[in-house]
């Protein structure tokens, strides 16, 4: 059998990307909870230029977009409108220099962040997802 035929794994490897990356996103929503604070978040944003208020419904978008990609709800969409709120933290990371365990972290996490939830969006779902995205079809 020529692998490059075998597309039977391919949703599950989609499947793998989307719940890793809704973790990830989880993930990263849960440290400005619970280790910045919401408030040192806000203080945070104000610091780099971007409304304080924002720390709020970026952390919420975070966590609850995260959890609708693991669970698989919507999760093309979800992927894409997460991507630029990474997008804003890679900018913002953008003078500390590439790796994200550099003073004030840097900006390659961030980056692969947005990246793949880019490639989510353009992979779809995956299998195991609860409420599947309209499939997009190019018009021939």
């Amino acid at each position: 059998m020529n692998s490059t035929h075998d597309t039977g794994s391919l949703p599950y490897g989609i499947t793998l990307l989307r719940i890793s990356l809704g973790v990830m996103w989880m993930a990263h929503a849960l440290v400005k909870l619970f280790v910045f604070t919401l408030p040192g978040t806000s203080a945070f944003f104000t610091s780099v230029g971007f409304p304080g208020f924002l720390a709020y419904p970026v952390c919420a978008a975070e966590l609850l977009g995260g959890l609708a990609l693991v669970v698989g709800i919507y999760a093309r969409q979800v992927a894409l409108a997460l991507a630029p709120v990474m997008a804003a933290a890679a900018w913002v990371h953008l003078p500390n220099g590439w790796l994200h365990t550099s003073a004030g972290g840097g900006w390659e996490y961030p980056v692969f962040l947005t990246l793949a939830s880019i490639a989510l969006w353009l992979l779809g779902d995956g299998a195991l997802a609860v409420r599947r995205s309209k499939r997009f079809v190019p018009a021939a």
